[in-house]
């Protein structure tokens, strides 16, 4: 079996504990309009590599890997759900963690049965959240977020450890109710492990010029740190009160 990879990274540093290997897979259905990787959109053939090469990849570094692993991301990994989760079986049974960065957006909640080997062998699945709320996800991405927070919550059935991501967007994910709210769903999610609120920034911008797309936030100051930290404290609170209100 081939996996449709873009590109591959040897040294990750943020995309889940430790340092680690990070596949970049190619296609996605989202058009998110702060899309950093207007790259990997297209679902077609670029690099066709085999589980097994990836892994000789990964091992000619093992040793800076001790406490980091294997980070499959895209684009949207879950759309080559056969060769993701042959890749993560593969890297299981060599006993490399296995995180998965995904927006969640390719799962099914009609048959979640078909997700079950996958997560049997995820130890991290980093899920992007883009917003809340449903119209505002839709005009944000192009998508409802109906099926991505099924997949949380089945993430959480599951017992699989979940870091959250969200990043703050001025105009779009920048109100302080929707951060609320975001955190009083995710509260939750018992298996929640991590939360990282991302300050937007516009530094893909030079790819779309290079594909000839049109940036859609041309008009959109980066975000600071603090405005972040801010939003951040917002979601907390939300998850607070959802705990709390669970416990009474």
């Amino acid at each position: 079996m081939l996996g449709n990879i873009h590109s591959t990274e040897s040294f990750g540093t943020v995309d889940g504990p430790g340092i680690r290997f990070v596949i970049f897979f190619q296609g996605c259905p989202m058009r998110c309009l702060y899309c950093h990787n207007p790259d990997t959109w297209e679902i077609k053939p670029n690099q066709q590599i085999s589980a097994d090469d990836l892994l000789a990849q990964y091992r000619r570094n093992s040793e800076f890997y001790r406490n980091g692993g294997i980070t499959a991301t895209g684009g949207e990994p879950m759309l080559q759900m056969p060769f993701l989760t042959e890749l993560f079986q593969k890297a299981k049974a060599g006993g490399i963690h296995t995180c998965l960065d995904t927006s969640g957006i390719c799962f099914e909640p009609a048959h979640p049965e078909k997700y079950d080997a996958l997560m049997a062998v995820t130890d991290l699945v980093m899920l992007d959240i883009k917003q809340i709320d449903d119209a505002a996800h839709r005009k944000l991405t192009g998508h409802s977020n109906e099926n991505i927070l099924a997949f949380a919550q089945y993430i959480s059935e599951k017992g699989v450890p979940i870091w959250i991501r969200h990043v703050i967007v001025p105009a779009w994910t920048d109100s302080a109710d929707e951060q609320y709210r975001l955190g009083e769903f995710i509260g939750g999610l018992r298996t929640l492990k991590g939360l990282d609120v991302l300050p937007y920034h516009d530094f893909g911008r030079q790819k779309y010029d290079a594909l000839g797309i049109d940036y859609p936030l041309k008009n959109t100051e980066p975000v600071s740190v603090e405005t972040a930290a801010k939003a951040r404290q917002e979601i907390l609170r939300g998850i607070r009160h959802r705990l709390k209100s669970d416990a009474t």
